[in-house]
């Protein structure tokens, strides 16, 4: 964390301070199991769904996955992400989050829970059982997700603002105090960036890395070049609307393989680059990699860290009937 000299940078050290204790006490009320006796088969109603949506559509995952985390990273893992509203002012609309897709996948799991058990799973437990789901359907690991979350009622677009989502350009000092504003340390940043081997990224969010990475018409220095010319051929300069794999060749299955290409400088976005440039990440980078890799039970261990940022439980909040807006 940052130290500042002047008032205003003190004012905003020091509620980043307060944040980080307050971050300490957080996942209270959550458990394995919170829905045995409420709804007895909440998991497995929630696992058929995804189930049948990757059989029919797995480029779905990564996007399912990567709603947990825009989700926890603003507000807490309130369900506030999937919130509309008449104005469009909601966190959905925020220019990080206005590529998430699979919105529809959670209203078909909130739907088939309401005719199970009417009033009882949150939407913020959805998104966060989904994400686990999602893993293992792509050939990634279980975990045990910890439920009791109960949604939020509000969700503002400039919630994103200061401190918002670690944007796809960030640098390693950036993504270290991102991380650890929200309780997760260095490991969880390198473990949970791990999630880059599902899912693909618009050629937008890299596009200065192989055009104009200066503001001089070069490339990123950084980046193997091999890489950036085979990047060329799908992406063109002012290109917004093509795709491109994070981890090309195996985008649909949940593997160490993106610590392989982060160590061969062919990380995708300058933030997956960025772990290359601090000791502990690079460390973890290289035993990724290995026969010894601990990344699937690591993986599982921040995803449930993850999942306790913010949380709503007892009383708090509500049980939305449909995840798209308040009761």
């Amino acid at each position: 964390m940052a130290t500042y000299k002047n008032s205003c940078g003190v004012f905003v050290l020091q509620m980043m301070v307060v944040a980080l204790l307050c971050l300490h006490a957080q996942g209270q009320g959550l458990k394995i199991g919170f829905y045995d006796k409420s709804c007895p088969h909440a998991e497995k109603i929630v696992s058929k769904v995804i189930d049948e949506v990757m059989a029919v559509a797995p480029s779905l995952s990564g996007p399912l996955l990567r709603l947990h985390f825009h989700d926890c990273f603003i507000r807490g893992c309130d369900g506030s992400i999937l919130l509309d509203t008449p104005t469009g002012q909601t966190e959905k609309f925020a220019p990080p989050n206005l590529s998430l897709r699979g919105f529809n996948i959670i209203d078909r799991v909130k739907l088939a829970l309401e005719k199970a058990c009417p009033g009882v799973v949150s939407c913020a437990d959805i998104v966060a059982l989904v994400a686990r789901d999602v893993t293992v359907a792509t050939k990634g690991p279980f975990w045990e997700v910890e439920t009791g979350r109960r949604d939020g009622k509000l969700s503002i677009i400039t919630d994103l603002r200061n401190p918002g989502l670690p944007p796809f350009n960030a640098n390693i000092t950036t993504l270290k105090q991102s991380f650890a504003l929200r309780g997760l340390n260095t490991k969880d940043l390198v473990v949970l960036s791990g999630g880059h081997t599902i899912g693909t990224s618009h050629c937008s969010s890299f596009e200065s890395r192989l055009y104009n990475f200066t503001g001089k018409g070069d490339t990123d220095p950084t980046m193997d070049q091999n890489y950036i010319a085979r990047l060329k051929l799908k992406c063109k300069p002012k290109d917004q609307t093509t795709l491109a794999e994070l981890d090309p060749g195996s985008f649909k299955t949940f593997d160490d393989s993106y610590f392989k290409l982060v160590t061969k400088r062919r990380g995708l976005l300058q933030s997956d680059a960025a772990l290359l440039d601090d000791p502990e990440t690079r460390s973890y980078l290289v035993q990724a990699t290995s026969h010894g890799s601990t990344f699937f039970k690591d993986f599982g261990v921040s995803m449930v860290k993850m999942g306790r940022i913010g949380v709503l439980t007892g009383s708090q909040g509500e049980i939305r009937k449909v995840c798209s807006k308040t009761n």
